[in-house]
């Protein structure tokens, strides 16, 4: 099966709730119609005022029945989700300024997660990345252990008949990671691989390959490389390495020879954002990869960010990964 066909049969034995905080967005409620079609694996809740929603929804000949319609300014709990973020914000936000916050429906929808009243966040259609990612910075907050968000993408191309996919990361959130930063990424990445099947065979990325290179640059990658496989012996990862190494076989055993991942690697681990960003746009546009993220990772719970420019093709399908990583 494909992966979405994959996530979908995962979801049916144990089906989520993903909150859409722009609830009026024509290519919002497209994918929630669809979502409902499918069955009750996946329950679309829609922040805003009712009537606006069902309004939107008929108006491009949606059909919801079967979502979760949600108001900040009549929801009947709402002094206990201010309490609770007043709480959560410690001395940071005033009573008063969480629930105005709270009548914004990406503070909202976030809230909904934290109070365990949906699985998962799918914001960003209308959202700034900063106005999906701050509030889950603030309330959801990082995992124990992870000191740091970080993000990949997750590529797929079909070639004669075969769906093939690889992970990218960082491309979207740390701007100039650190050589520890690095090492939660590609730690990070190759996890969300593996949930997408992917058995991640990582590769640090420089301009380097294994000290061909001089450099801060460098020797961050190469430090991480060295951490990465301290900490997880049982990894499959190698760097500081070109992309062309990680790739081709040929060349991979010709500039590092020996590696277990040159030639053949499926994870990338970037240095940096701009090399990031360009690197999954370059597949995408000129590779014929479809690109799904960015995947938000080392959070409490699944939070993830659309494309202002995205479709509701897009919108369905990150709804579907962003709940399988529940």
């Amino acid at each position: 099966m494909n992966l979405f066909d994959t996530l979908v049969e995962t979801l049916k034995k144990n089906p989520k709730k993903i909150v859409l905080p722009e609830g009026t967005d024509a290519r919002i409620l497209s994918a929630a119609s669809r979502l409902v079609a499918d069955g009750d694996y996946l329950v679309p809740v829609l922040v805003g005022n009712e009537e606006e929603v069902k309004a939107a929804a008929a108006k491009g000949g949606f059909n919801i029945e079967g979502a979760e319609i949600i108001d900040p300014a009549t929801y009947p709990e709402m002094d206990a989700m201010v309490e609770k973020m007043v709480e959560l914000r410690k001395g940071k936000m005033t009573a008063e300024q969480c629930r105005d916050n709270l009548q914004k429906s990406n503070y909202f929808g976030t809230m909904l997660v934290k109070m365990g009243l949906a699985d998962a966040l799918l914001g960003g259609a209308t959202y700034s990345t900063a106005d999906t990612v701050r509030p889950a910075l603030q309330l959801i907050k990082c995992r124990p252990g992870n000191k740091s968000v970080s993000s990949c993408f997750i590529m797929i191309r079909e070639k004669d008949g075969v769906e093939e996919r690889i992970a990218m990361g960082d491309c979207a959130i740390q701007i100039a990671p650190d050589e520890d930063a690095l090492v939660e990424t590609a730690y990070e990445t190759s996890k969300t691989a593996e949930i997408f099947g992917i058995d991640p065979k990582v590769a640090m990325l420089s301009f380097s390959t294994k000290g061909s290179g001089k450099g801060e640059d460098v020797t961050k990658v190469a430090n991480a490389t060295a951490k990465l496989k301290e900490l997880y012996p049982e990894m499959k990862v190698d760097g500081e390495m070109q992309f062309d190494a990680a790739v081709s076989p040929e060349v991979g055993q010709l500039k590092f020879p020996g590696s277990p991942v040159a030639g053949q690697a499926n994870t990338f681990i970037f240095p940096e954002i701009q090399s990031g960003n360009i690197g999954y746009k370059i597949a995408q546009r000129l590779g014929g990869f479809a690109a799904y993220g960015p995947i938000l990772q080392g959070l409490n719970a699944p939070i993830n960010d659309l494309s202002r420019g995205c479709d509701a093709d897009e919108v369905y399908k990150m709804a579907l990964i962003t709940a399988a990583l529940a």
